[in-house]
C-alpha cells in the first residue's frame, strides 16, 4: 500500500459510511441490471440444446425471449443506477472545492504579503472535475464489473465447471501484470499534474511580472524558464504514454487470450461431452460480458483510478498548504560595500533612429541623433504623447528602431550578447512595480550577487526610502503591493534602481507621484550615482537640474543647457513658463502647456 492509499483509506471509509444507504441502493439497481448477464449466456446455450438442435423452435424461442425481456430488464435499472450514482458523487465534488477554497483562503489570509497561489485555479477547476469523473467512472464500472462478474461465473459453473479452467487463467494473468503498472502509473501520474500545476504558476508569476520583465530585459531568461517548465510537462506525459503501453498489453493478454483459447479448445470439449450450447454459452460470457467489464475495468482503474488517487492526494495534503518560510537576514549573501561600478562605457548614442507604430503610421521619432556621453545627466522633456516614453523604450531595448541605429556602451543596443541586458542599464517606469515578499527581496531583485546591509541603508537614504522602511517594520519586512500608496511603489523601485549594478539608468516619469522635495531628492541621488542618468521629466524643476535637455517637438529635437533652450526653443519657453515680449498671445497658453508635462 503506498503513502497516499494509507492517507486516503480512513478519509474514504468515512465518506462511504455516511452514506450506507446510498451504496445499498445503488447495489440493489445494479443487482436488477445485472440479471441479463446469467441469463445472456445461460438462456442462450438452453435455447440451442433444448430448442433449436433438439427441433423444439419454441422451446428456443422462449428462451431467446427470456433473454430480450432480461435486457430490457436491466436498461430500466440502469436510470436508478444513474440516480444512485449522482447522489454519491456530487457531495464528493462539494466537498474538494469547499476543502480547496477555505484552505487557500486560510493561507492567504495568514499570509497576506506572499503572492497568490496560481495553482489554485488548477485545484478548484482541472483537479476538482478530475476527482469527480474519475470517482464516478470508477463507481461505474467497479460496480458493473463485480455484478457482471458474479452472474458469468455463475453462469459458467452452470453450463460446465471445466470451462472456468480455460477462462480464468488468461483473465488471472492480464490482471496481475495490470495490478503491477497500477504504482509506477500513479507515480507517474502525480508527476505530470505537478508539472501542470508548476505551469500554471509559472505563467501567472510571468503574466503578473510581465512589464517588469521587458523593462529589465529579462525575456530570454523568463523564456527559458518558461520552457523549461513546459519541457518538464511533456517529458511526464511521455512517462505516462509508456506506462499506458504496458497497460495496453495486459488488456490484450486479459481480454483477447481466453477467446482464442475457448475457440481453440472448443473441438476438444465437445469430445469430452459438452454440448455446442455451452460452449456457445461460454463463449458469448466471455464476448458480451465478461470480457467487455474486465476491460472497462482495467482501464478505468489505470486511468480513472490512478488519476483519482493522485488529485485527492494533492487536494486534500495539508503540504500543499503549509506556509513558506522565508530566508532568514542570516542566509542573505554579505558582498562587499556595493558600489555601482560601470562595466563598460555607458555612452548612449542614437544615429538617424526613426520610430513609427505601425508601417502606415506618422513617426514618432524621426532621423533623431542624439549622443549622452558617459555620467552624463539628459532629462528629456516635451508635450504628452510626443515621444519622450518611445525613445527610453529604444534605448533600453525593448523596441526596435524602423531606421537607424542605437548604442550603449559601444554595443547595438538589441545586439544578442552573453551578458545579461539589466547588468547593462535599468527603466523605470510612471507605474512602478512591487512584488510580494520581503522589502530586501523587491530592492535586491536586478542585483544578482546581493547587496551588504550598509549599501541598503546607503541606498535607502539615498533615495528618501528610510521612512518607508522604518514604517513597514525593516528591510525584511513583507510586502503587500496593495497596501502601498503610488509614491511608496515608486520609492522602492528608484531604490532597486539605485542598487543595480547597471551603469545606464531610464527614469521614465519615475517620480511623478512624489513631492517635489522628494523628487529632487531622488533626481540628487541618481546624479550623484556612477554612471550616466537619462529622465523623463514631468516638472520643469528636474529639466532644470540637468547637465543637458532634450526637448521633443514633433519631428524636431533640440538639445541643450537651460539657458540655451530659452534661447533657441519657443517651446521650452513655454514649458518653462516664460513669458517673452513678442509674443503675449502665449502667456494664455503657458499654464496649459506647463501642465502637459505633469
Amino acid at each position: 500500500m503506498t503513502t497516499a492509499t494509507a492517507r486516503l483509506l480512513p478519509r474514504a471509509r468515512r465518506f462511504l459510511r455516511r452514506r450506507t444507504r446510498v451504496l445499498l441502493l445503488l447495489a440493489g439497481w445494479s443487482l436488477l441490471e445485472s440479471a441479463h448477464t446469467f441469463l445472456g449466456g445461460y438462456g442462450l446455450a438452453k435455447a440451442l440444446d433444448q430448442g433449436f438442435l433438439a427441433g423444439h423452435t419454441g422451446v428456443g424461442l422462449v428462451w431467446l425471449g427470456v433473454t430480450a425481456l432480461a435486457v430490457v430488464v436491466g436498461g430500466l435499472a440502469g436510470r436508478g443506477v444513474f440516480r444512485g450514482l449522482a447522489d454519491l458523487v456530487e457531495p464528493l465534488r462539494d466537498g474538494l472545492v469547499r476543502q480547496v477554497v477555505s484552505r487557500s483562503l486560510t493561507h492567504a489570509v495568514a499570509q497576506p504579503a506572499r503572492a497568490a497561489d496560481s495553482a489554485v485555479v488548477s485545484r478548484l477547476t482541472n483537479q476538482t472535475e478530475i476527482a469527480r469523473d474519475s470517482f464516478a467512472g470508477l463507481v461505474l464500472v467497479a460496480r458493473s464489473f463485480v455484478f457482471t462478474a458474479a452472474g458469468a461465473v455463475l453462469g459458467l459453473l452452470s453450463l460446465a465447471p471445466e470451462l472456468l479452467l480455460i477462462v480464468v487463467p488468461p483473465l488471472a494473468a492480464g490482471l496481475l501484470l495490470f495490478l503491477a503498472t497500477l504504482r509506477p502509473m500513479a507515480a507517474r501520474q502525480r508527476a505530470f499534474l505537478r508539472a501542470d500545476e508548476d505551469l500554471a504558476t509559472q505563467f501567472g508569476a510571468v503574466a503578473e511580472g510581465l512589464r517588469d520583465v521587458v523593462a529589465c530585459g529579462a525575456q530570454q531568461r523568463t523564456a527559458d524558464r518558461a520552457y523549461g517548465v513546459i519541457e518538464d510537462e511533456a517529458r511526464a506525459a511521455r512517462q505516462l504514454a509508456r506506462w499506458a503501453a504496458v497497460r495496453c498489453l495486459a488488456l490484450g493478454l486479459a481480454g483477447q487470450l481466453p477467446i482464442l483459447l475457448l475457440l481453440v479448445t472448443a473441438p476438444w470439449l465437445l469430445r469430452q461431452g459438452l454440448t455446442p450450447g455451452a460452449v456457445l454459452g461460454a463463449l458469448a460470457y466471455l464476448t458480451q460480458s465478461l470480457l467487455p467489464a474486465l476491460h472497462t475495468l482495467m482501464n478505468a482503474l489505470g486511468s480513472a483510478g490512478t488519476r483519482l488517487l493522485v488529485v485527492l492526494d494533492r487536494l486534500t495534503t495539508d503540504a500543499a498548504t503549509e506556509p513558506l518560510t522565508a530566508p532568514s537576514p542570516a542566509t542573505v549573501q554579505e558582498p562587499a560595500p556595493h558600489v555601482p561600478v560601470p562595466p563598460d562605457d555607458p555612452r548612449v548614442e542614437l544615429r538617424a533612429v526613426t520610430f513609427a507604430y505601425g508601417t502606415a503610421a506618422q513617426p514618432v521619432l524621426h532621423d533623431l541623433d542624439l549622443s549622452v556621453e558617459a555620467g552624463e545627466h539628459l532629462v528629456v522633456v516635451g508635450p504628452s504623447g510626443i515621444g519622450k516614453s518611445t525613445l527610453t523604450a529604444l534605448v533600453a531595448g525593448l523596441l526596435e528602431p524602423g531606421h537607424g541605429e542605437i548604442r550603449v556602451a559601444g554595443r547595438p543596443v538589441r545586439a544578442p550578447s552573453g551578458t545579461d541586458p539589466s547588468l547593462l542599464r535599468v527603466l523605470i517606469p510612471q507605474q512602478a512595480y512591487v512584488f510580494s515578499g520581503t522589502l530586501r527581496e523587491n530592492l535586491l531583485y536586478l542585483c544578482p550577487d546581493g547587496a551588504s546591509p550598509a549599501a541598503l541603508e546607503a541606498a535607502s537614504d539615498a533615495v528618501g526610502l528610510d521612512a518607508l522602511v522604518h514604517r513597514l517594520g525593516g528591510f525584511d519586512a513583507p510586502l503587500d503591493p496593495g497596501a502601498l500608496s503610488q509614491g511608496e511603489r515608486q520609492l522602492i523601485a528608484l531604490g532597486r534602481a539605485y542598487l543595480s549594478p547597471a551603469p545606464l539608468v531610464l527614469l521614465d516619469e519615475a517620480t511623478c507621484h512624489l513631492d517635489p522635495a522628494a523628487e529632487m531628492r531622488a533626481e540628487r541621488a541618481f546624479a550623484e550615482r556612477p554612471g550616466t542618468l537619462i529622465v523623463v521629466a514631468h516638472r520643469i524643476t528636474s529639466a532644470r537640474r540637468a547637465d543637458r535637455i532634450l526637448v521633443l517637438d514633433g519631428n524636431r529635437a533640440t538639445c541643450g543647457t537651460h539657458d540655451e533652450l530659452l534661447e533657441r526653443s519657443p517651446l521650452y519657453r513655454d514649458l518653462a513658463g516664460s513669458w517673452q515680449p513678442d509674443a503675449p498671445e502665449r502667456a494664455e497658453n503657458i499654464a496649459a502647456k506647463s501642465r502637459s508635462l505633469g
